[in-house]
């Protein structure tokens, strides 16, 4: 390998949604800045390449999913996941990104050097190390584990004589038609499958330990259409971009302020859609309050129309053991199955599992305190591409492009090379960075960053308060800069206090 490694001003890891967003707001706010991004797998689209079981879909709106620069032109809002990987790579090749991805490059880790003001980023490619160096490390990750699924420990799952399938590795070859299968769960991928596999399958069960709140919306927004007749492109797509973000946080504020009241419309909108007489309570009544968890969307109701023709049902038990049949539940009851789908839920990944280091000391995330939502306390340098859990990822990843674009401007118009948060003070309330219950958060808690109770330190789950804070808001709120040499890296040390301290 080369003692000489290239360097780029920004270095994105990911080319996912946030990955290629990030690249197009960079060229379009910052075109002096050199840019490089690095992809583990051999395409880009990130969840969207990897998903293929069948019916993968988007569960947020396309008008807020997709970008603020580049409107959704598809019919549909709830949009299948093949539109939605041909809109990423329709944006990558209409801004000229392709060429700056680097395929079948997984990063390692990365290590700050003060004395050199950049990042030293070690990746393998193909089995051989490369090293480049870098300004600014963005990671454009997502947020959960490529190669491996969550599945649990179920016994007996050696004896089953038919097949099992995680989502997350859906393989091509398999062949449902006719078949009788059981899914396993009880979130999105679950509600997105079922519906899906009822078309083809002898029968599809839906097998999970406890309900989830389940809201149907239109595929299609008919406003949308509307809109798209009667205003040019770009102004529809913003008007109805900023319908969807005020009506879907009104309901999460309505949910959150009033559970109990929010738990009656949900359960009301559910008897028309489901057959009379229906066990609502048992399947479709949670134990916790909305959006405790992310609510679940299903499009044009195909989860309950699939029920009411028969040709899905849900069953609501746990698992005894797999048997060379099927499935037997705690109740004695048994399921029998050709094929099993364990759509169990995934494992969160921080930053794709790569090592940070600052001047060779380990960095754990779990020891930082999160910075308006993307940088940490203590990492110079380094910020983290995270979307809201109460609405479309990509409108918070939006705002931190946007951001991240302004904190670079404002370090070369003023000589900067360093800025690093400063962690809080010991007074100050640490707690979990995200508040949702799910447990895919709850098993990874022990390796995410933390927030604290007030700004710049809060995560706000507040698309429109985050345009104030991102777009307008002050750059210097408990961030140092420095020049990069000695003297100014010495005085930031300085002024680090709190209970963070150590790591910071």
């Amino acid at each position: 390998m080369s003692t000489e490694r290239e360097h780029v001003n920004v270095l994105i890891v990911g080319a996912g949604l946030a990955g290629i967003g990030a690249a197009v707001h960079l060229q379009r706010n910052c075109p002096g800045k050199s840019y490089a991004i690095l992809e583990a797998r051999d395409s880009i689209g990130g969840t969207w390449d990897l998903f293929r079981y069948p019916g993968i879909r988007s569960d947020s709106d396309m008008f807020t999913l997709g970008y603020s620069f580049k409107p959704w032109l598809g019919e549909k809002s709830i949009a299948d996941g093949e539109s939605i990987l041909d809109y990423i790579k329709e944006t990558a090749q209409e801004y000229g990104v392709e060429g700056k991805i680097r395929f079948h490059h997984k990063v390692l880790a990365a290590e700050w050097s003060s004395a050199e003001a950049r990042w030293t980023v070690r990746a393998e490619r193909d089995g051989e190390p490369v090293e480049l160096t870098c300004d600014w490390l963005y990671g454009c990750t997502g947020y959960y584990r490529y190669d491996e699924g969550f599945l649990p420990k179920f016994e007996g799952t050696e004896r089953f004589e038919g097949r099992i399938v995680h989502p997350q590795h859906w393989p091509e070859d398999l062949d449902y038609e006719g078949k009788r299968v059981v899914v396993i769960g009880s979130g999105a991928t679950a509600m997105t499958l079922v519906p899906a596999l009822a078309e083809r399958t002898a029968q599809v069960t839906m097998l999970q330990r406890s309900p989830t709140y389940v809201v149907s919306r239109p595929a299609v927004d008919p406003l949308a259409q509307r809109l798209r007749r009667l205003l040019p492109e770009k102004l529809a797509y913003a008007a109805v971009r900023w319908k969807n973000v005020l009506v879907l946080h009104g309901s999460y504020t309505l949910f959150r302020r009033w559970p109990n009241f929010s738990k009656r419309i949900l359960r009301k909108r559910l008897e028309p859609l489901l057959p009379a007489g229906y066990d609502i309570d048992t399947h479709f009544k949670p134990r916790y309050d909305p959006w405790d968890e992310r609510l679940c969307a299903v499009p044009d109701a195909d989860l309950f129309k699939a029920i009411r023709k028969g040709k899905a049902e849900i069953v609501t038990d746990r698992i005894e053991t797999f048997t060379e049949k099927g499935i037997r539940l705690q109740s004695g009851k048994e399921l029998e199955a050709d094929i099993i789908v364990t759509a169990t839920g995934l494992n969160m990944l921080v930053l794709g599992g790569m090592q940070i280091l600052v001047d060779g000391r380990e960095k754990r995330m779990s020891e930082t305190v999160g910075y308006k939502g993307m940088m940490f306390s203590g990492i110079p340098n380094m910020c983290l591409a995270l979307g809201y859990t109460n609405a479309s990822f990509t409108l918070k990843t939006d705002l931190v492009a946007a951001y991240v674009c302004r904190l670079l401007e404002h370090m070369d118009a003023h000589g900067y090379r360093v800025a690093t948060p400063r962690a809080p003070g010991s007074s100050v309330e640490i707690e979990p960075i995200i508040d949702l219950k799910s447990g895919y958060v709850l098993r990874a808690l022990d390796q995410l960053p933390k927030q604290a109770a007030a700004h710049p330190w809060r995560l706000h789950q507040n698309y429109a308060q985050d345009i104030r804070l991102l777009r307008k808001g002050p750059l210097d709120d408990e961030i140092d800069f420095s020049r990069g040499d000695a003297a100014s890296a010495g005085e930031a040390d300085e002024g680090r206090t709190g209970k963070f301290a150590s790591v910071a």
